[in-house]
């Protein structure tokens, strides 16, 4: 494995967790039905990925939410289990349809199962992607379905069967789930939702329209942030992915909601290394999850 890590000591080889495609971050006492999850902040760039990309190391990472798993790990402090994806969004993006693929990256044919007709496909953001940041190709040459199939058996279904598996313990113990699912924007989408006259949101919530969670999740959430001094935004540009769409279940009890966090507020984009933002953020965000912890869920629920 290639590790491009500025900041963060990547597993190593004593770990006995090392080679799982996540990292789970499990309270002593489960005291919530949070679960907190982070799909888009792994660091770890397999061999393989970057032997047939065209692209350098820094390029590779300008898809990713960087260290933004830093921000959900450590909710296990108030009682909430966090799961974050170790393996690179340019690898299999964990946060898609696992077999939204793009015919035109393969050299053979996609069986008649893959969903290659989605707008995710189109953009060049399927499970495989075929760009990062402002759309530079990653690939070199064509890939085989062969390679698609073994990034998703090794990494994206374990990592839907260990998020499952958190959803439905909050679940059975707790009577409802609540997952919130983590990720950043980069700052070229902000600045396009200002070209917009949309204005500059710090904080994007999404909800799939009110479709994936109670509206009070979604409530409380924004005047949280908004009490913070941060500008929210409601399902512009992003109302939400594969997680929220896939567990977001609210008639049955299952409530999926996405936060995306402008990157300019941590990050230094060119370099993918926090700023002095950082620190102010991830006090906001445990100060979130304390809040959310202690949060009377079947009210909130109900609103």
């Amino acid at each position: 494995m290639t590790v491009v890590e500025p900041i963060f000591a990547a597993p190593s080889d004593s770990d006995p967790d090392a080679a799982a495609p996540f990292e789970l971050s499990l309270p002593a006492q489960t005291a919530s039905a949070l679960v907190f999850a982070s799909p888009h902040s792994g660091r770890i760039y397999p061999d393989d990925l970057v032997a047939a990309s065209a692209l350098d190391a820094l390029a590779l990472r300008r898809s990713e939410d960087a260290f933004v798993d830093r921000f959900v790990l450590g909710a296990r402090e108030h009682g909430i289990a966090a799961i974050a994806c170790r393996v690179a969004r340019a690898y299999v993006d964990v946060n898609r349809d696992p077999w939204e693929l793009d015919p035109a990256m393969f050299e053979d044919a996609l069986p008649a199962f893959a969903r290659s007709q989605s707008a995710r496909v189109a953009a060049g953001l399927g499970s495989i992607a075929k760009v990062v940041g402002e759309g530079q190709a990653i690939y070199r040459r064509k890939l085989r379905f062969s390679e698609a199939a073994g990034r998703i058996a090794r990494v994206h279904a374990p990592y839907h069967h260990a998020l499952k598996e958190l959803v439905e313990a909050a679940h059975a113990g707790f009577g409802q789930a609540v997952l919130i699912d983590w990720h950043s924007m980069p700052s070229a989408a902000v600045k396009a939702e200002q070209r917009r006259g949309r204005g500059r949101p710090d904080v994007v919530l999404g909800d799939r329209h009110g479709e994936a969670c109670a509206r009070g999740l979604t409530a409380l959430v924004r005047r949280e942030f908004e009490s913070m001094g941060y500008v929210v935004a409601l399902n512009r540009p992003y109302a939400g992915g594969y997680t929220t769409q896939s567990y977001g279940r609210p008639t049955e009890g299952r409530h999926a909601l996405q936060i995306e966090l402008n990157r300019s507020l941590y990050l230094d984009e060119a370099r993918m290394e926090p700023v002095a933002g950082f620190e102010r953020l991830k006090a906001d965000l445990d100060r979130m999850a304390v809040t959310l912890a202690a949060a009377d869920w079947s009210a909130v629920l109900r609103a």
